[in-house]
């Protein structure tokens, strides 16, 4: 009699319990999708600082964790030959400066009148000489004297008429002054020698490593004492503006999001802060889930990689940390977030 009794109620319960299946299933399934829950990890950029000289490191004024602000000194350089270089540099180029500028003056006053003068004194020269040949062929047609002393007054008339004519053309070069060509070449190369002294005084500027950006020093690799140059690095620095989580989007839900729409970030380390976010970029290419990300069943999944700035005033966050993003859908699309996305303090 208990036998018969039992099976209608296992029989009824049986069809409850489906029934409650059926229902929540087919429930769950028309809910509607109302926002997005993803993984991911924090990232931050980092640079590698180093001089641009090859140089004994002087000074070392920032340690490991210290926050460092844009521009801020970090570490100088030896620069005593630095500072002798630019100062050979403006002595070369000061007299190239002396160099055009006699060039394009001409010549002094007392120069033109100098080569003026020569020219007066070979006018005279000449004419004496002329006079001279004369006297001489006069008295050769006379034979009082041998033809070949007529022959050397005739030379040293044409000698005399030639130094004449020399000097008129040393005043003539004198009144013109330098030749464009070589005020040209002067000029170039006093360019040079400014080029040469900007370098120089740009490369004792680089003998001061200054901060790129606001962040954090995370590793210290030289010290005082140590060879820089341009391939070995100084500091590490982590730069705290802007941060950003990586996470997954699987495909059916890509279409739901677009860049500007704010998100909130959630941490194990800080689990009642809720930090305020923004989408800021979405891979138009897809990819396997990473293994970091996902469980074993969906590593197998293809998903878009979206990137989500994060606003941490407090610095708080740190690089590799586990978050969680949650985006809701009922965002306006032209929302605007990533034009000021952090509050202002």
């Amino acid at each position: 009699m208990k036998r018969k009794i039992a099976l209608p109620v296992v029989i009824v319960v049986a069809v409850v319990a489906a029934i409650a299946v059926f229902w929540w299933v087919r429930h769950d399934r028309d809910e509607p999708v109302t926002q997005l829950v993803a993984y991911g990890n924090v990232e931050i950029r980092q640079v590698e600082l180093a001089f641009n000289a090859a140089e004994r490191i002087d000074e070392m004024q920032v340690r490991e964790g210290e926050r460092v602000h844009k521009g801020q000194p970090l570490a100088m350089l030896d620069a005593r030959s630095l500072s002798q270089n630019v100062d050979q540099r403006a002595a070369q180029m000061a007299a190239q400066e002396q160099v055009v500028a006699r060039l394009v003056a001409g010549s002094r006053p007392q120069e033109i009148r100098k080569a003026r003068a020569e020219v007066e004194a070979a006018q005279v020269a000449a004419d004496n000489a002329e006079r001279t040949y004369a006297r001489i062929k006069a008295l050769v047609a006379r034979q009082f004297v041998a033809e070949q002393q007529a022959n050397d007054a005739r030379a040293a008339a044409d000698g005399a008429q030639a130094q004449l004519k020399a000097a008129r053309e040393t005043l003539q070069l004198a009144q013109l002054g330098a030749r464009k060509e070589d005020i040209a070449a002067a000029r170039a190369t006093l360019e040079a020698n400014r080029a040469a002294l900007a370098i120089a005084r740009q490369q004792l500027a680089d003998a001061v490593l200054h901060a790129p950006a606001d962040g954090v020093i995370r590793t210290r690799i030289l010290e005082p004492g140590d060879m820089a140059s341009p391939q070995k690095p100084v500091y590490t620095l982590a730069l705290t503006d802007p941060v950003w989580v990586r996470a997954y989007v699987p495909g059916p839900q890509l279409g739901k999001l677009h860049p500007g729409m704010r998100a909130v970030v959630t941490t194990d380390s800080y689990p009642d802060k809720r930090y305020q976010a923004w989408v800021g970029y979405l891979s138009p290419t897809a990819e396997f889930t990473p293994k970091s990300v996902e469980t074993t069943e969906v590593r197998t999944s293809l998903v878009y990689q979206m990137r989500v700035f994060v606003c941490d005033p407090r610095n708080e966050l740190r690089l590799g940390m586990p978050a969680t993003v949650t985006i809701p859908f009922d965002q306006p699309a032209d929302s605007g977030a990533a034009a000021q996305p952090c509050p202002q303090s």
